[in-house]
Order: C-alpha cells, then structure tokens, then sequence
C-alpha cells in the first residue's frame, strides 16, 4: 500500500504552529523566548521609572523599550496574519493584551509618559499555564471566571446600593459640618461629603477630611462600622458562585418556587418537586 504523502506545510502553517502550539519543539521554545522577552521588556519600563535610573540612562532604556516594542509588534501581526480567523483573535482576551502591550509605547510619540502602560504586557507572561501544561491552573481559572460572571448581576445590585447609601450620609454630613452646620471646610459641598463617606465606609481611613461636631462624629462611628460588614458582602457572594461553579451548579430558578442551586442535570426542583425546564 502507497502511504499518502502529506504535501508540505505552507509558510502561513509553519508560523501558527509556532506561535499558537505549545506542544512542538519550536512552540515551546518560541513561547519560552517571548516570556523572556515580556519579563525584560517590564523590568525596563519600571526601571525606567526611577528617578536615578531615567536621568542617567534614559537613552539606552528607550532604545529597549522600541526594540521589545517592534519585536511584540511582528509578534502580533503574524498571529493576525497566521490564523484562519484573526477578527477572532483580536477581540479575544489574549487578542487584547496583545495589541495593549504595544499600543502604549507608540502613544507615547503623542502622550509623553503613557509608555509607562506597556507595564500591562506582563499579564502576556498567562502564557506561562500554557507552555508549562498547568491545566488544573487553567481550569480553575475558568471556574472563578464563571463564578464572577455569574455574581455580576448581585454584585452591581449591591455597589448601586452602596452609591445611593454614600450619596446621601455625603449630604448629610454637609448638612451637619459644612455650611448649614458648624462650617467645617473641609465639608466645603456635597461631591466632598460623599467622598469622606466612600473613604469612610470603606475603612480606607485617609484622614485628610474629619468631622468636628458631636453629631458628625456618632455619624461617622455609625458608617466605620457599617463600612466592616459592607465589605463582606462582595466576598461572600462570590464566594457563594464559587462553589457553585466548582460543583458545575447552575442559576437556573425553579418556575414554581424561583429557587436557584439545581445540577446541571436535574429534571425536577430539589425543593418543590416541581418539574424544572
């Protein structure tokens, strides 16, 4: 029997598995390179941000920064040019980073000082997961992702809470400290009050604005611990949809009792009974 011959790769074949297999030889060790390279190129730009460091090689570090800028540059236009889908890829997350680690440096020519960003290319060494094969890494990654998808609607429910809560002690405490009350300065308008709240209520604590009456300070002990149990509620909802997306449950509510909490699998409520959609 005549094996069939595979024709040969074309040059669009060979650099898509380059960049995009990790399990080839040339995958891995292109892959290695570029985490090399992203840590580099980072470390250059912090460096770049010392004082000391920038005064006396400012040059040499801006002729790195355009060089790992150019190298990441080809990078990513081969990946546009190499996939079948590159729209896809582009707008995935990965697609993002990518075209955010070199944005930076050439806005620079128009913003001097947002080369600074380019510090975002470091969340390209993800890739790490991949060339190292750490899929129980990868899959939890993909359960807290679905947990935080899945407790946006709550957690949104509960910020808008809180804004209209420091909205209003912000006209409060204005009420009482600024200009209808002991003329604090520092409670100058409504926009200062409601920052003190936010400050406050989270127990941030900067300290640069301070009620001074009686009334103000209870107030302010009566939001600091509040602000405690305030911070609890964002963990634990997510905690909640963490466990559930590790055990693969669902949101989907029951039609005759709307509870939530069902398997994935489940053909009838496991608190009513009631047969589920």
């Amino acid at each position: 029997m005549n094996e069939e011959i595979k024709p040969p790769e074309s040059l669009k074949e060979r650099i898509y598995t380059v960049i995009f297999e990790a399990d080839t030889p040339g995958g891995k060790f292109f892959d290695v390179c570029l985490i090399i390279a992203i840590a580099l190129s980072v470390t250059v730009v912090m460096l770049d941000s010392v004082y000391s460091i920038h005064t006396e090689y400012s040059q040499p570090l801006l002729i790195l920064e355009w060089v790992f800028t150019v190298l990441f540059t080809i990078e990513y236009a081969l990946r546009i040019y190499s996939i079948g889908n590159p729209f896809k890829y582009i707008v995935s997350f990965f697609g993002l980073v990518d075209l955010l680690a070199i944005l930076p440096t050439y806005l620079s020519l128009f913003l001097p000082g947002s080369q600074y960003m380019a510090v975002v290319r470091v969340l390209r060494i993800l890739r790490v997961f991949r060339v190292l094969k750490f899929a129980k890494y990868v899959r939890e990654i993909e359960v807290l992702m679905r947990a935080l998808r899945s407790s946006r609607r709550k957690i949104f429910v509960f910020l808008f809470a809180v804004v209209l809560v420091v909205v209003i002690l912000g006209a409060m405490m204005y009420l009482i400290e600024g200009e209808s009350g002991l003329g604090n300065p520092k409670f100058s308008s409504i926009p200062r009050g409601v920052y003190w709240a936010i400050v406050t209520l989270t127990t941030v604590g900067y300290g640069d604005i301070a009620p001074e009456t009686d009334l103000g300070q209870a107030v302010a002990a009566l939001v600091m611990i509040v602000g405690y149990s305030v911070l609890a509620v964002p963990t634990g909802i997510v905690t909640v949809e963490l466990g559930r997306a590790a055990r693969g449950i669902t949101n989907n509510a029951c039609p005759e009792c709307s509870r939530e909490g069902h398997d994935p699998d489940a053909d009838f409520c496991k608190f009513c009974g009631t047969k589920l959609d």
